[in-house]
């Protein structure tokens, strides 16, 4: 595969910026980072993959992601004249992909699982039509802007002693900022399932909150992370988005995925169905789910669940 001159990398979470370091070393020659931030930060960056780091400033509570969308632009357009854009999918760098899209006249592939530099253009697939078919879309502009799905990009591992080039960026307000009032903290979570080896996912099949317990404690058992579908982060949010397993949540590569109550629809399967060996435990045996378990119980999560996290509780 070919690569690139330039790739420009943004994350708005820690947790995800070795992911798009590492996809940016793989399409790039050059790999620029943007970070907002102290030193620490920077020298973070250097570790994951960095040639060179535009330091934003730190951390200002009256800024959001997006006010940084001039200054973004105005740091690409003047280092280079074509480049590759590469961002996680949170909401904030979505957001965020759509102002540098506007501002650097350049095509926009959102939700992307798999990104390539062909004869010096830049190739994003993505899933359509609810996962129920795949679109290839090829990046005509000189800048392309890639917002790339979790688990997409393997992060390498951090070498402490690489160093490169800090460029110290003067803030570009935007004319028409969203002024922030207030901050209230989230609530804090630790979980990435991209580096999952076992995850249980919950689905609709739980009744009510207080039940997520049960499959904690078989995940407990297992040493595995705890995920779900869609309508448990997004509908019920008994969940934090950072656990929600679909086309426009994670797509993780675990080793064992155990579905409890999910029913199965295509946009959580795609996502799901890198894992080495999935067990789905469903009580309707016609559940689409089944076509993709490798192994399947048919029954009563609220029976089966309990039972599985006693026999595995013994050895």
């Amino acid at each position: 595969m070919s690569k690139i001159a330039n790739v420009w990398v943004f994350s708005d979470v820690e947790s995800r910026q070795a992911e798009v370091l590492a996809g940016a070393r793989e399409l790039g020659d050059t790999v620029s980072a943007f970070v907002i931030g102290t030193d620490g930060d920077v020298a973070k960056a250097y570790a994951q993959g960095a040639d060179k780091v535009y330091l934003l400033g730190a951390r200002e509570t009256s800024r959001i992601v997006e006010d940084y969308a001039d200054t973004m632009a105005k740091a690409i357009s003047e280092a280079a004249d074509s480049a590759l854009i590469l961002l996680p999918g949170t909401r904030c760098c979505k957001a965020l992909a759509s102002l540098l899209g506007v501002k650097l006249k350049a095509g926009v592939v959102t939700e992307a699982y798999d990104v390539t530099v062909e004869d010096g253009g830049v190739t994003g697939k993505r899933m359509v039509y609810g996962g129920l078919a795949h679109g290839q879309e090829k990046v005509a502009s000189p800048f392309a802007v890639m917002v790339v799905s979790g688990g997409v990009f393997a992060p390498e591992s951090e070498d402490a002693a690489r160093t490169g080039e800090t460029i110290n960026v003067e803030f570009v307000a935007p004319k028409a900022a969203i002024k922030c009032l207030e901050r209230q903290p989230k609530q804090a979570t630790q979980v990435d399932l991209g580096k999952a080896k076992r995850i249980v996912s919950i689905g609709r099949g739980i009744a009510k909150k207080e039940d997520i317990a049960m499959a904690e404690a078989l995940g407990a058992a297992i040493d595995a992370e705890l995920g779900c579908s869609r309508p448990i982060a997004e509908s019920e949010k008994w969940l934090e988005q950072e656990r929600y397993v679909g086309i426009s949540g994670v797509m993780p590569k675990p080793e064992l995925y155990l579905a409890l109550g999910i029913s199965g629809q295509i946009q959580h399967m795609v996502a799901a169905n890198s894992a080495q060996v999935i067990v789905a435990v469903n009580k309707d045996k016609n559940a689409p789910i089944f076509q993709y378990a490798d192994y399947g119980i048919v029954g009563d999560l609220y029976k089966i669940v309990p039972a599985l996290t006693a026999a595995f509780g013994e050895k």
